[in-house]
């Protein structure tokens, strides 16, 4: 029993993956499509193996894998490349104005 007052415990924090790595999950409602898009991340980056769970009772997928963003293919990396393009770079008319 917890004294009045008395501040719950904070949940744990989930561990962080080390540097250049990053924990992907995916949810979707079939096994197929949760497949295609980590066969996607694997064409660009290094990855574990996956892992898969049920994600809920309507019957949906939840995939797990780790990629290695130090260890990336080569259309990643031009996309990484422009994507970090600074805002000065941009025309205003990118910016959907």
């Amino acid at each position: 029993m917890t004294a009045a007052g008395a501040t719950p415990s904070p949940k744990p924090a989930e561990p962080v993956p080390p540097a250049g790595r990053a924990d992907i999950r995916i949810v979707a409602a079939s096994p197929e499509t949760a497949r295609h898009v980590a066969e996607v991340l694997r064409r660009c980056f290094d990855s574990t193996e996956q892992r898969s769970y049920p994600a809920g009772r309507e019957g949906g997928t939840r995939l797990h894998l780790t990629v290695d963003t130090t260890q990336t293919a080569e259309p990643a990396r031009s996309w990484l490349a422009t994507s970090r393009a600074s805002a000065a770079d941009r025309s205003p008319q990118d910016d959907g104005a």
